[in-house]
């Protein structure tokens, strides 16, 4: 099972709120970009706005980032988009039989490896922010 497409759609959200900054960002617009149903992005877009990431006004077309685009990391974007929760990337099966010696002991031995590499993950989101991201597509679209 793979991470939610919600953390993919939210940076693509974010970076293009702040690439089409001057135009109009509506759920239409993004939903085009993304390749998607607007009812998606508009549910994407309310766990940015709740997160505090984007700014949206009931009844005007379009969004804006709430953040400088250095202060919004990729693990903003995640935690706002609920793509899981803490410690929690990694399920584990939940009644092994506690009378086989691998059963009785491998939620104990599997479990902190599973939170290192979660936290191992977040920490190199956290390290990357929007800008980075916008900066990286402007370069590849300039070399295209």
């Amino acid at each position: 099972m793979s991470i939610s497409s919600r953390f993919s759609v939210g940076i693509h959200i974010l970076t293009l709120i702040e690439i089409n900054k001057d135009g109009v960002s509506s759920s239409e617009y993004l939903a085009g970009s993304v390749n998607t149903n607007p009812a998606v992005i508009r549910k994407i877009m309310g766990m940015l706005k709740k997160a505090g990431l984007i700014k949206v006004q009931p009844g005007i077309a379009g969004a804006e980032l709430a953040k400088d685009l250095s202060d919004i990391t990729l693990l903003d974007v995640y935690k706002a988009v609920n793509v899981v929760k803490d410690n929690e990337l990694f399920s584990i099966h939940e009644n092994p039989n506690p009378d086989c010696t691998v059963g009785r002991n491998i939620q104990n031995t599997i479990e902190p490896l599973f939170f290192s590499a979660q936290n191992a993950m977040e920490k190199v989101l956290e390290n990357v922010t929007i800008e980075d991201v916008v900066k990286d597509v402007i370069e590849k679209e300039i070399k295209r």
